[in-house]
């Protein structure tokens, strides 16, 4: 069974940073696309960034670029996203999720999701 388990979120000022893990576990196949996705209220599910193929080609959606970076760890099954000089618009619940190998970094995409870790950012 697919469990994917997000942590590291909270409260935080803008300019600030925070640090989400995603542990990842129960896959059967070795290979497959991750990434993490946000949500804001009123507002549909978006990707942030995403490993999308086998040379481990990133995707940064166009208002993270330069402040986010995602990585992974494959001993620990662990996929990061780091978020840096955040801002109010930032706050979401942000969720992390895989899909079959290749996905597009979009939502309808992707088969399988955490929980979702909430990041609020406040002035």
């Amino acid at each position: 069974q697919v469990q994917l388990v997000e942590s590291g979120g909270g409260l935080v000022q803008p300019g600030g940073s925070l640090r989400l893990s995603c542990a990842a576990s129960g896959f059967t196949k070795d290979f497959y696309s991750i990434g993490w996705f946000r949500q804001a209220p009123g507002k549909e599910r978006e990707g942030v960034s995403c490993f999308k193929g086998s040379d481990l080609t990133t995707y940064y959606a166009d208002s993270v670029k330069g402040r986010f970076t995602i990585s992974r760890d494959n001993a620990k099954n662990t996929v990061y996203l780091q978020m840096i000089n955040l801002k109010p618009e930032d706050t979401a619940v942000y969720f992390c999720a895989a899909g079959p190998w290749g996905s597009e970094c979009h939502p309808i995409s992707y088969d399988y999701w955490g929980q979702g870790t909430q990041v609020t950012v406040f002035s």
